[in-house]
């Protein structure tokens, strides 16, 4: 510190205020949203975080200052360490006759306000399902159109009177012998799920969407509103995710199949909601995907909110995030077999 300029000096203290806030996210996922709330957000921050630890490294690193580039060096290892760097190197594609194709898809109501510039929306969506060619897809934000007019033998559909009447469906390819609603309490959003029967297996498919965020991909709704009204707003969505996260846990304890949970989590996977949903299940993405794995369209930031949890008897055999833009979200398939 003795041999820094001044400038530096100020450099190196905020460096070690941003490596506190990323050490301070390894908490998250232990401390429950109800206890600290505010903590709770810092989730959604942390790739931010990661990539200003990248800069801070890149800085040292050209100023040949090697003491100070160990900070932000230590906080990438241990993002690589303990799985917390968004990007992943290499995939894997391995080829099974046995494979069930799973789809997860937060289709926003197929356009129905117009929100994007793109004619008939129900339709492309409809030509890239089939295109596709899922065996389980799960729809959120899911909407009755004639648009979208899919030829699966098995659906199982839940539709909200109070929210235009849009929803959550499950299609399958699969004969459904059991299914349900949990049923969110004061909230638009829920969780389903089916029972199939695959060859001699029974399989639970479960398609959540939990307490939404109310975050726009918008610079107007960033820059109007007041950071601490936001930061509320955020905290308060968690708080009510804690209470379906808890549904959702104790529903699938008491199921004696496999599991695979697919949905629209609005949340990271470095919140608690993620990791209280996932506990020893595999995450499709971590097993066989590539890249940041962003299914939110939020401008350049990788969030990835979209999720496909299998049971850890489960083989992932690959992993897709597709570009398909008709939706804020972006579609995601796992090809699973065991």
């Amino acid at each position: 510190m003795k041999n820094l300029s001044f400038i530096n000096k100020i450099i190196y203290l905020i460096n070690n205020i941003f490596a506190l806030l990323f050490l301070a996210s390894f908490a998250i996922p232990h401390i429950a949203p109800k206890t600290f709330p505010l903590l709770s957000v810092l989730s959604l921050a942390v790739p931010f975080l990661i990539l200003i630890h990248v800069i801070f490294i890149i800085y040292w690193w050209i100023i040949g200052v090697k003491k100070q580039f160990l900070l932000s060096a230590l906080c990438i290892a241990l993002a690589v360490l303990f799985s917390y760097f968004p990007y992943k190197f290499s995939s894997k594609k391995v080829v099974s006759g046995d494979d069930l194709a799973v789809m997860s898809y937060n289709v926003r109501m197929f356009n129905r306000y117009n929100w994007i510039d793109t004619k008939d929306v129900p339709g492309k969506i409809n030509d890239f399902v089939k295109k596709a060619d899922p065996d389980i897809l799960s729809v959120q934000e899911y909407y009755v159109i004639d648009g979208f007019k899919i030829d699966y033998p098995y659906k199982y559909t839940v539709l909200d009177e109070k929210k235009h009447n849009t929803g959550q469906a499950i299609f399958s390819k699969f004969r459904i012998i059991n299914k349900g609603s949990l049923g969110f309490k004061n909230s638009n959003n829920n969780a389903i799920f089916i029972d199939v029967i695959k060859g001699a297996d029974t399989i639970r498919i479960y398609n959540i969407h939990l307490e939404t965020t109310g975050i726009k991909p918008s610079d107007e709704l960033i820059g109007e509103e007041e950071s601490k009204r936001l930061i509320g707003r955020i905290s308060k969505s968690f708080v009510k995710q804690q209470d379906q996260v808890e549904k959702i846990r104790t529903h699938k304890n008491n199921c004696t199949y496999k599991v695979i949970i697919t949905g629209d989590f609005n949340n990271t996977a470095y919140s608690w909601a993620y990791h209280h949903i996932k506990g020893d299940m595999k995450d499709s993405f971590l097993e066989a995907g590539e890249g940041f794995g962003g299914t939110y369209n939020f401008h350049k930031y990788p969030l990835r909110i979209d999720f496909i949890l299998v049971d850890k008897k489960f083989n992932v055999n690959q992993f897709t995030n597709f570009d398909e833009g008709f939706s804020d979200h972006l579609p995601i398939m796992a090809r699973i077999s065991h």
